[in-house]
């Protein structure tokens, strides 16, 4: 319980001891030097020091809120993921916009790309949708992501953003011409993240329950209406206030103004990418909406601000490798790398169990891994469950069954068995080892592992690794067997 004094809670240090005194220093006398024993100074200054995290090399300046998609129409055709399966069904979401270049401190009303990511908390774990603004990017291959990131970033010696940098990466990669056509136009500069559309950009899967599979793009139109400023009324804005687009949605959400976007889909079905007239996996192009038109998914809804903007916002973390049953990855390059390159970034940033954040956690299942210990393990840490598997003690089974299955259906991936040769199996080589051992050898080794296989309680773990020795030879099998009774009685 916490204690209170005059009906307020009482300040505590961190290990909940109560404070006397705030506002002075313990000292060696009246004028003498801090006292070292002064516990609540030295655990502030300390905790102040540290206080700060790595900000995100892009993306760093963002906003965010909570919300839901609700199904308005059906896709069960496409996919089989749980929370599209059927018309009216929500599912809670959180979605941080972002701008791209500037730092933590940079103005919000810049001409940059903004950063649109969603995380669907689903009843079969977290689905993360990592997109932009734009339909497109600069670049289409990972290889080239640092250096085009350093371009736009503030130079080493003038410490500012210079434009030699960024047009001379834009003249050097002519892939980046669709994009800067993007950034330079009219939707350069949304004037709030209400009034600007989202996109997965990337090429993903869908695969619905026959196992039919179709390459997809997501497409989150705004209902609120396009609208954009001009670098004369950019300049004028983040003159006066960097905040705007963040205290925009804020002020939104808090007067019940809950801003919205409709979900739609494009959708190719699998076999028509090899013959399409360009890449379809090309994050600089898009698909022309008279090919593959769009198809209406749902309603994307925020109402909800978040009540810490450091602990929900900050340490909010995205991975377009998070997919759930019915939705999977495309041979997109730029994907491929985000795959690694993202997840990566927050086990740097945020540690290796930042996923129990509660930002980060999923809410209507739970982890179920053997991941084990490392910094600010907060939870149980697994208890008394074993962190393996296979395991013989009721541990998380894998299912058989995969995410999706657009790139198995052609011919590019998958988990497969290995080819088998005549002599391909486990027992083979084991049981010729243990013939070319003279009796001496052979005595010495049956009495080691004995002596470790003997002291095991569970009979059932006993009998498969007896079976195994009996497969690599008989005369093997037996002696184990024999000398492993005798020690058990």
């Amino acid at each position: 319980m916490t204690s209170r004094t005059n009906d307020r809670p009482t300040l505590t240090t961190e290990s909940g001891a109560p404070v006397a005194d705030n506002q002075n220093s313990a000292s060696a006398g009246a004028g003498g030097p801090l006292l070292i024993q002064d516990q609540q100074l030295i655990e502030k200054l300390a905790r102040f020091n540290r206080e700060r995290i790595p900000e995100r090399v892009v993306h760093a300046r963002g906003a965010g809120a909570y919300g839901y998609l609700e199904v308005t129409d059906d896709v069960t055709g496409y996919t089989h993921a749980a929370f599209l399966s059927e018309v009216g069904k929500r599912t809670e979401v959180f979605l941080r916009f972002s701008t791209v270049a500037d730092s933590l401190g940079g103005a919000d009303a810049v001409r940059d790309p903004r950063g649109f990511a969603l995380k669907f908390y689903t009843e079969e774990g977290n689905y993360d949708l990592v997109g932009n603004n734009t339909p497109v990017f600069f670049i289409k291959d990972p290889l080239k992501f640092p250096d085009f990131i350093h371009s736009q970033k503030r130079d080493g010696f003038t410490g500012v953003q210079e434009p030699d940098n960024v047009w001379d990466f834009w003249s050097h990669s002519p892939e980046a011409l669709h994009q800067v056509t993007w950034l330079m136009g009219d939707r350069g500069i949304p004037a709030s993240y209400r009034h600007m559309n989202g996109f997965g950009s990337h090429t993903y899967q869908w695969v619905n329950a026959e196992g039919r599979a179709y390459w997809v793009k997501y497409h989150f139109k705004t209902d609120q209406g396009i609208r954009c400023l001009t670098s004369d009324e950019a300049a004028e804005l983040a003159g006066k206030d960097g905040n705007t687009h963040q205290q925009d949605l804020h002020r939104a959400i808090e007067r019940g103004m809950f801003p919205s976007w409709t979900l739609y889909v494009q959708l190719m079905p699998v076999e028509e990418a090899a013959d399409y007239r360009f890449n379809p996996f090309d994050l600089t192009k898009v698909w022309p909406h008279a090919d593959y038109p769009l198809v209406k998914v749902g309603k994307l809804v925020l109402d909800r601000n978040p009540e810490n903007i450091f602990a929900e916002v900050e340490q909010a973390a995205f991975s377009p490798n998070n997919f759930v049953p019915g939705i999977g990855p495309s041979p997109d390059k730029m994907l491929q790398g985000r795959l690694f390159a993202y997840g990566d970034a927050h086990r740097y940033r945020l540690g290796i169990n930042h996923t129990q954040l509660p930002v980060n956690a999923p809410h209507a299942t739970t982890a179920s891994n053997n991941g084990r210990d490392g910094a600010m393990r907060f939870d149980g840490n697994g208890g008394r469950a074993k962190n393996y598997e296979p395991d013989s003690f009721g541990g998380p089974v894998q299912t058989g069954r995969p995410l999706a299955t657009g790139l198995a259906v052609t011919g590019e991936t998958g988990n497969h068995a290995p080819v088998r040769h005549r002599d391909d199996d486990h027992y083979v080589q084991a049981g010729a080892l243990y013939r070319l051992m003279d009796a001496a050898q052979q005595a010495r080794l049956v009495a080691n592992i004995a002596g470790g296989l003997s002291q095991v309680s569970d009979d059932a773990i006993v009998e498969r690794m007896l079976a195994h020795f009996h497969a690599a030879d008989p005369a093997y099998g037996h002696a184990v067997e024999t000398a492993v009774k005798e020690q058990r009685s």
